[in-house]
C-alpha cells in the first residue's frame, strides 16, 4: 500500500491548511493594525483592546487546530465562528460612529478565515452555514442592508462555497487515485504470484498427474486428483503451461521451477547490496542441448533483477522443451550493452503457428505473458517473441541497466 500512503501524504488538503494558518495570522495582524491607525476615533477603545487581546491569543494558540482535518474539530470551528461573530456585533459598541461611516468591523477580514476553515474541513455545505451566520451578524451590526455590506457578504458566501466544493472534489479524486493504486498493486502481486505458481506448483501437480497415470492403481487416483487441483488452480490464477516430460536417464537443463527454487535461496535484501553476475545464474541452463554464449566480462545487474531475468529464460526453455520436443536444441546469447542487458533464447523447433499464443491465452495458459513478458514488464524492460513456422522461435529479453524488481 505504499502508493496509497504517498497519495495521502501528497494530499491537496495540506497546502490548504497551511495557507489557512498563514491567512489567519496575517489577517490578525491586519485587524490590529487597522485599529491602531484609527485608535483616536473609537469612543470605547478599551472594548476593542480587550477583544484584540482575545483574538490574538486565540489565533496563535489554535494554530495547531488548523494544521489538518483531524485536529480541526467541530467544537473548535463553532468556537472560532463565535469569536468572529462576537467581534462583528461588538463593533458598534466600541464605536457606533465609526461603524455608521462604513468602517470595517473589529475582526475585519479575519472573519473570512473562520469561514474558510469550515469550507476546508466540511465542504461547501459547512461553508454555506458559516458564511450565512457571518452575513446575518454583519447585517445586524450595520442595521440596514447597505450595498457594500451585501456585496461583501455575497462575495464571501460564493467564495467559501466554491472552495468547499473544490475540496470535496479533490477528496473524491484522491480516493479514486488511492483505489486505483491499490488495484494496480494487487494486480502486480497477483501476476507475481501467478508466475511463481506457474514455475513451481502447477508443474509439480502436472507431473504427479502424469506419473500417476503411468503407475496405475492408487497412484492413478492420486494423479487424477492432482490434475483436478491443477485445473482449478490454473483457472484461479489464469496462467501456466504444463511441464514437459523427461526422458529417463537424461540430465537436462533445469526447468523454471528448479531454477526459481535454486535462485530463491538468496536473500531478497541482497538487492540493495553487491550486484549479481547474470552469467552465473544462466550458466546452469547449459546442457547437451542448450548452449550458452556469454561475454568474457561479468554481466552485472541488481540481484533481484538478475533472478527475474534468469527465471524468464527458464520459462522460455520450458516452452522449448514442451512445444519443440526433447530433441530440440536451444541457444542462449547474453549481450552486455552500455544501457541495457539483452538475452536471446533461440531454438530450432517447428516454430509457433500463427494465432497459437492467442488461443493459449484464451484457454487460460498465460505462461508467455506472465512468466516471460510479465517479468520483463515489471523490470521496465521488454520481451519480444519472433517465430516463423518451420524455422524455430526466438525470444529476446531486454532489461535496462537501472531496472529494479517490483513486488519483491
Amino acid at each position: 500500500m505504499a502508493g496509497r500512503d504517498r497519495v495521502m501524504r501528497m494530499s491537496v488538503e495540506q497546502p490548504l491548511w497551511r495557507a489557512l494558518a498563514g491567512y489567519r495570522v496575517l489577517t490578525m495582524v491586519y485587524a490590529v493594525a487597522l485599529f491602531a491607525t484609527g485608535y483616536e476615533r473609537f469612543s470605547r477603545p478599551w472594548i476593542a483592546i480587550a477583544y484584540y487581546c482575545v483574538l490574538c491569543g486565540w489565533t496563535l494558540a489554535t494554530l495547531p487546530k488548523v494544521s489538518g482535518a483531524a485536529s480541526c474539530t467541530r467544537g473548535f470551528l463553532v468556537a472560532d465562528l463565535t469569536l468572529a461573530v462576537t467581534g462583528i456585533l461588538l463593533t458598534p459598541v466600541a464605536d457606533a460612529g465609526h461603524t455608521a461611516a462604513g468602517g470595517p468591523t473589529l475582526p475585519s477580514i479575519w472573519t473570512a478565515g473562520s469561514v474558510l476553515a469550515f469550507a476546508v474541513r466540511g465542504g461547501w455545505r459547512w461553508a454555506a452555514v458559516a458564511s450565512t451566520a457571518v452575513a446575518v451578524a454583519n447585517l445586524l451590526e450595520r442595521g440596514t442592508p447597505a450595498r457594500d455590506t451585501v456585496h461583501n457578504e455575497v462575495l464571501v458566501w460564493v467564495a467559501s462555497i466554491a472552495i468547499g466544493y473544490v475540496v470535496e472534489v479533490a477528496r473524491a479524486s484522491e480516493r479514486t487515485l488511492a483505489r486505483a493504486l491499490e488495484i494496480q498493486a494487487a494486480t502486480r502481486e497477483r501476476e507475481r504470484l501467478a508466475r511463481d505458481i506457474h514455475d513451481g506448483v502447477l508443474q509439480v501437480l502436472a507431473m504427479v498427474q502424469r506419473r500417476g497415470a503411468v503407475l496405475g492403481g492408487e497412484a492413478a487416483e492420486l494423479g487424477r486428483l492432482a490434475g483436478e487441483q491443477e485445473a482449478a488452480l490454473r483457472t484461479l490464477i489464469s496462467g501456466g503451461p504444463l511441464p514437459r516430460p523427461r526422458t529417463p536417464g537424461e540430465n537436462p537443463a533445469p526447468t523454471a521451477a528448479e531454477a526459481a527454487a535454486a535462485l530463491g535461496d538468496e536473500d531478497p535484501a541482497d538487492a540493495d547490496r553487491e550486484p549479481a553476475d547474470l552469467r552465473t545464474l544462466l550458466g546452469p541452463y547449459a546442457g547437451s542441448r542448450v548452449s550458452v554464449a556469454e561475454p568474457g566480462a561479468p554481466v552485472l545487474l541488481p540481484p533481484a533483477v538478475a533472478r527475474e531475468v534468469a527465471a524468464a529464460v527458464g520459462a522460455a526453455l520450458d516452452n522449448v522443451r514442451r512445444h519443440a520436443g526433447e530433441d530440440a536444441r536451444a541457444w542462449i546469447l547474453i549481450e552486455d550493452e552500455p544501457d541495457a542487458v539483452r538475452v536471446t533464447v533461440r531454438d530450432d523447433g517447428p516454430g509457433i503457428p500463427e494465432g497459437r499464443l492467442a488461443q493459449a491465452e484464451s484457454e487460460g495458459r498465460l505462461g508467455v505473458s506472465h512468466s516471460i513478458r510479465g517479468r520483463l514488464r515489471d523490470l521496465g524492460g521488454s520481451a519480444e517473441l519472433i517465430s516463423v513456422p518451420g524455422q524455430g522461435t526466438e525470444v529476446e529479453l531486454t532489461v535496462p541497466r537501472k531496472a529494479r524488481a517490483k513486488g519483491r
